[in-house]
């Protein structure tokens, strides 16, 4: 992850919003997770960011998504909001660049979060690719994140991690959410990626029954353009929810 990232400016929203991106993110699950500091911050910095420590919130919401699987799947959303709100009422980029170096330390060490937990690993993987989906740059992903997400779903597709469902349940979760925007980004990885799945799925024998079935969705989701026929969907998610 480059430190060329802290360089990258976000685009400034217009009127309120700012205000509006705040009234929504008050109704979210996601923000009842947070400590009465954490989300008293948060409202600050949408309302003011030039009154908060956005260094101490970044890392406060980084600690949250590692630590909470469902917290992290909408991370992205409350990270965009501050980011915009930084870039419209301060125009500054404070928040944002604290949280790509948090990002690129936890992605540095992601070896040894994967040896010491496999759910804080796949927290990990789930707010990268959540902070990628959402926080834009002229409509167009950070390119300092491209490749971090590439090595982070190629980890995912390694023979060890196709042993484990949970990881691979992440891998599969994530390309349904960013894989079509990673391809736009990089296809050559995409294909490579795909390479890795295919051959999981055809030669490794000790898959579990469920592990096969949702690659062989992720197979098929790709080669039909990112997409399912509403058949193949109801096939794929009756069998999953038996």
């Amino acid at each position: 992850m480059s430190k060329s990232a802290c360089a990258v400016s976000s685009p400034t929203p217009s009127g309120n919003e700012s205000n509006k991106r705040w009234d929504r993110l008050d109704m979210d699950s996601a923000w009842t997770a947070l400590d009465v500091v954490t989300q008293t911050m948060l409202q600050k910095a949408i309302v003011d960011p030039k009154t908060v420590d956005l260094e101490k919130l970044s890392n406060a919401i980084v600690d949250q998504s590692l630590n909470d699987l469902s917290f992290c799947k909408d991370a992205g959303r409350m990270c965009y909001a501050v980011v915009q709100a930084e870039a419209q009422k301060a125009a500054s980029s404070v928040f944002r660049r604290n949280l790509l170096t948090r990002l690129q330390q936890e992605f540095t060490a992601r070896e040894e979060t994967r040896n010491r937990s496999v759910q804080e690993w796949v927290c990990l993987v789930t707010f990268i690719c959540s902070i990628f989906d959402y926080i834009k740059v002229n409509n167009a992903p950070l390119v300092a994140l491209v490749d971090p997400v590439y090595d982070c779903l190629y980890r995912l597709a390694q023979p060890d991690a196709l042993m484990i469902e949970e990881e691979v349940d992440c891998l599969v979760v994530q390309l349904h959410r960013v894989g079509e925007q990673l391809e736009q980004t990089n296809s050559q990885r995409m294909n490579q990626l795909f390479y890795l799945l295919r051959d999981g799925f055809l030669l490794q024998e000790d898959l579990s029954s469920m592990t096969r079935l949702l690659l062989l969705e992720i197979l098929e989701f790709r080669a039909s353009g990112w997409t399912l026929t509403d058949t193949a969907h109801k096939y794929y998610y009756s069998e999953v929810a038996d």
